[in-house]
């Protein structure tokens, strides 16, 4: 590891008493295709089977869809403005004629995000590393962007929930990274103050630009599902990493770097259809190397 910006001699128990890290492409490598065929049909399917709701084609389904989507998403910018998040639950079920209460809708919800999920596993290492981090005394938050619906029953699946001391994600909050309000919200939560806390994440501007703006501190991740034109460090980053790279990060932290294996599904499909995309297994597993950089 590189480091560009000496490390200051305290140990990263001494410098946070927490890390924040989001979800998916940090800890959760994922592939989603909610333009699938298969994916509306599975919801169409489940709608007529648990429901009596009942629709021609996929076509109208979508259509529906978004017609329920779109005003529930305007009264979200309304309150909330541009970083707005809406709660997409009433949208499932409305496109069950209301005729479910929210355990139905959710069970629609999570009918249709498997059916649009290729891949969800736990980046190897993810495991050990919360774990170890946990044995350090530090406290473990999640600040995900994210449907509640969706992403809950994954937590679940992926024997993550236990892990974290908070959950916090956007659809609950009203509002998305990088609104410095998410973070705001977990530190509150935390009663924590943002100089003792790190961010871990793997989009530039949601993760590190939005810590940053409610004064946390940001470590960067460049995985294979960052957003395509985010660079391969952050300048605005306390410390840069090439990939799901843990052990390089362990360093950083001064944590002890020993990666078992994890005893989850870690490196696995947790219980969904297909693996990884052609190509996309020597992209996930990617170099790691590391490069710190001064903020």
């Amino acid at each position: 590891m590189r480091v560009i910006r000496p490390c200051a001699k305290e140990t990263m128990m001494q410098r946070y008493d927490a890390v924040f890290f989001d979800l998916y492409g940090t800890l959760v490598d994922i592939r989603t295709d909610e333009s699938s065929d298969a994916a509306w049909e599975a919801l169409r399917e489940a709608l007529t089977a648990q429901c009596g709701a009942s629709y021609p084609d996929n076509e109208s389904l979508r259509s529906r869809f978004d017609a329920l989507a779109a005003p529930i998403c305007a009264a979200a910018v309304a309150r909330h403005g541009e970083w707005a998040e809406p709660d997409l639950l009433p949208v499932y079920r409305g496109l069950a004629h209301d005729s479910g209460d929210d355990q139905v809708a959710r069970a629609l919800a999570w009918t249709f995000r498997r059916a649009s999920t290729s891949l969800l596993r736990l980046y190897p290492g993810a495991s050990e590393l919360l774990a170890r981090l946990r044995t350090a005394g530090l406290r473990i938050v999640l600040v995900s962007n994210a449907q509640s619906c969706y992403t809950r029953p994954e937590l679940d699946l992926l024997g993550l929930t236990a892990t974290f001391d908070l959950i916090v994600i956007s659809s609950e909050a009203g509002v998305r990274k990088p609104s410095p309000e998410l973070f705001r919200r977990a530190l509150e939560a935390e009663q924590l103050a943002p100089s003792r806390v790190v961010m871990i994440g793997n989009d530039e501007r949601a993760d590190i630009l939005g810590a940053r703006a409610a004064g946390i501190d940001g470590i960067y991740l460049r995985t294979a599902i960052s957003p395509s034109d985010d660079p391969a460090a952050s300048a605005h980053a306390v410390c840069s990493l090439a990939g799901p790279d843990y052990a390089s990060l362990m360093r950083y932290l001064g944590i002890p770097a020993d990666l078992r294996a994890g005893r989850t599904v870690e490196g696995q499909s947790a219980g969904l259809p297909g693996g990884l995309p052609d190509g996309a297994a020597e992209k996930a597993t990617e170099k790691t190397t590391a490069e710190c950089s001064e903020d």
